[in-house]
């Protein structure tokens, strides 16, 4: 429970950062992603989902980021 509670904190941050650290472009990007097509949004949302899911896995499974 300690891993999952530090790792949502961990998530917060790195969601909160570009708007303290940029809000003017954040707001300009904002307006450009509510132009893109929903189909689009939503393939890109699964590619980052796969590669989410690919980067856990190997994690969980290899000794590679010993």
């Amino acid at each position: 429970m300690k891993l999952l509670t530090l790792l949502f904190g961990l998530v917060l941050i790195l969601e909160g950062l570009p708007y303290v650290a940029a809000p003017e472009a954040m707001q300009n990007w904002l307006k450009k992603l509510c132009e893109i097509n929903p189909n689009q949004l939503r393939a890109m949302g699964l590619v980052a989902m796969l590669v989410g899911l690919a980067i856990c896995y190997v994690a969980q499974k290899t000794s590679l980021f010993l």
